[in-house]
């Protein structure tokens, strides 16, 4: 039995060419097929990663009438009381992670979780669907920078590892990473429909 044309292909609305690599891995090995589709949205402010995601997806799938994933993630860092949160890329992009090692200077707790929402829309569906995922870790005293990896991820260490996810191959970091454990959960739901 094969999936109707139209279910064949989900397109991933991002910028981002890294975590279309990671997600088009995850999705291809449960047969389903990943389109990157570049794609600029207003993302609102909001310290819900699901309002933020599932508002992404339903604004993406207004504009091209595809069935569209859109993914939002978030670092939540237990001694800052959960900053940066859904504002992680805004972090990223001012102060980087020098400049949140720097916050966390003097502090002995280093614990922290990385947290993505997957949202799916498509013509079958009212609103969107979303879709979690969560690792939790601790932030390491300096970057450890390896061949893969971006974002946060030289400075984040799941707390079932050595390496800190930069250090780690695309596999490995398949294998834990928050935003892979949302896309299995998403490819789970889909496969059923």
């Amino acid at each position: 039995m094969s999936f109707p044309l139209k279910r064949r292909v989900i397109f991933f609305a991002t910028g981002n060419i890294n975590k279309f690599k990671e997600a088009q891995k995850v999705l291809s090995k449960r047969g389903i097929t990943v389109a990157m589709l570049r794609m600029k949205s207003s993302e609102i402010q909001s310290d819900s990663l699901e309002e933020i995601a599932c508002t992404s997806a339903a604004e993406a799938f207004e504009e091209c009438h595809l069935p569209i994933i859109v993914e939002d993630a978030g670092l939540f860092v237990d001694a800052l009381k959960g900053f940066p949160g859904p504002y992680a890329s805004y972090v990223y992009r001012t102060i980087g992670n020098e400049g949140l090692l720097r916050l966390m200077e003097k502090t002995g707790n280093r614990r922290a979780s990385f947290r993505s929402v997957i949202a799916y829309c498509s013509i079958d569906t009212e609103l969107p669907t979303c879709f979690g995922g969560e690792v939790i870790g601790e932030i390491v005293r300096e970057e450890r920078k390896g061949r893969s990896g971006f974002g946060f991820d030289p400075i984040f260490k799941p707390e079932d590892s050595y390496k800190t996810f930069a250090e780690m191959s695309i596999s490995e970091k398949n294998g834990r990473s928050h935003r892979a454990k949302a896309l299995r959960k998403f490819a789970a739901w889909y496969k059923k429909r």
